[in-house]
């Protein structure tokens, strides 16, 4: 495999940009040698800047639910951007998805958009604050709602990998606000409110954490989040930016048939396009701004080519709800196969899968948060990765996350990926 022009515009980029990336785990730090540059797209495949090709298995990180390059929503960018670019003004294709958004989670009465997963977080936060007039939250740690400050307490991602999980820059004032809990354990969330009594605002958690690699809830979890939130007046969100669309029509939440106060989303409803949303519940979502007294805004928000793209993506899901099976039965018969390759080359390993979102860890241990998967091997999985990399699979560089399956991997490709999986691991055991 040739990457001189990978390495040449690394080293490029470097001369510009800090550490040469715009988003810290694309770097390749945590796995060893240096990010590929990547020129084009399509289907199930990524193509780098030296015509490599890839099998893509994290598809820009979840948006790319339908493969690369799907025609209705490039055909729905191409009529938008007829229109212009942008507006700042509000436009009939912000009803429309809004509208849609709210009809298929059912939790979501009334919805704004944003312009990414980290605005949405930071807004729904300071929404339940501004609503419960309390002022801490609770979070977990390893889940990673984006780069706000009040979430950079024992954050996951690509924070995991950088040795800083609480970044300088955070203030004391803002950690003090912020009290973390070990995902999965919910004792721990009861002392947390019961030592801050009147005063926790919201609880904040991925419903299947997927910046730790994919850890999902145990039974019972969530719905023990949901009655302590009931009993104590406390905002429960759920931060959907990956699960929202992807594991069921209705999310995380219609998939274990929890209601959230307040859901953040991203990802898949921009089709590929830079957007989030925050929604919830009508009382809650009628103190933001304009009719509200919790201020938020945003010149970008409800661009009307991201909202061309969101809505043509989630009305293909929506008219397809037979594709949430097809990406479950995909992704099992992934994990099935990689199962038999570790066990017949007798390697530690554990690996959790929901929907289309699976993770490999090199641990025998049972993986239930933060703690018990920072007992990975890591230099194994760099070994892996860049394995797979060689053998045309392009992961997610980083052991802390998740990896997520699309439409077009066909059985051929799964079992291309199988075979890859297999000789890679027999040269790294």
């Amino acid at each position: 495999m040739i990457i001189e022009t990978s390495k040449s515009l690394f080293n490029k980029a470097q001369n510009f940009i800090p550490g040469g990336v715009n988003s810290p785990v694309r770097a390749f730090k945590s796995v060893g040698g240096d990010p590929l540059f990547i020129k084009s797209a399509k289907g199930a495949y990524m193509y780098d800047a030296d015509g490599n090709a890839y099998i893509d298995m994290i598809n820009s990180w979840g948006p790319m639910i339908l493969g690369h390059a799907h025609e209705e929503i490039g055909a729905a960018v191409v009529e938008a951007v007829k229109t212009s670019l942008s507006f700042g003004a509000p436009t009939e294709a912000e009803i429309d998805i809004a509208e849609l958004i709210c009809e298929m989670f059912p939790s979501v009465e009334k919805v704004r958009m944003v312009n990414s997963g980290t605005e949405a977080t930071m807004s729904a936060i300071r929404l339940a604050r501004g609503y419960t007039d309390r002022e801490k939250i609770i979070k977990f740690e390893g889940c990673y709602h984006g780069h706000g400050d009040s979430f950079l307490i024992a954050a996951g991602s690509g924070a995991a990998t950088m040795g800083v999980p609480n970044s300088p820059g955070v203030t004391e004032g803002v950690a003090k606000d912020t009290l973390t809990a070990p995902y999965n354990d919910l004792e721990a969330v009861k002392a947390l409110i019961e030592s801050n009594p009147d005063n926790i605002a919201a609880i904040i958690l991925e419903p299947v954490a997927g910046n730790m690699g994919c850890i999902t809830p145990k039974e019972g979890y969530l719905q023990g989040l949901r009655t302590l939130c009931d009993e104590h007046g406390i905002i429960l969100i759920f931060d959907e930016v990956m699960t929202g669309f992807r594991l069921s029509q209705g999310g995380a939440q219609e998939l274990f048939n929890i209601s959230a106060d307040l859901t953040t989303m991203g990802k898949i409803i921009g089709g590929g396009m830079p957007v989030g949303a925050y929604g919830g519940k009508k009382e809650i979502m009628e103190y933001v701004s304009p009719v509200g007294p919790v201020y938020q805004a945003g010149t970008l928000s409800g661009n009307p080519v991201a909202m061309a793209a969101g809505y043509a993506m989630l009305s293909h899901l929506k008219s397809h709800p037979e594709i949430y099976s097809q990406l479950e039965n995909t992704t099992k018969k992934i994990k099935e196969g990689f199962e038999s390759n570790l066990s017949k080359l007798g390697l530690n390993y554990t690996i959790n899968q929901i929907g289309s979102m699976i993770s490999l860890f090199f641990s025998d241990k049972q993986i239930v948060d933060f703690e018990t998967a920072k007992t990975s091997d890591t230099e194994l999985f760099g070994k892996y990765f860049r394995g797979m990399l060689n053998e045309g699979v392009y992961l997610a560089p980083s052991q802390f996350e998740t990896l997520f399956v699309s439409t077009v991997i066909t059985d051929d490709l799964v079992n291309k990926l199988v075979e890859a999986n297999y000789k890679v691991l027999q040269s790294i055991h």
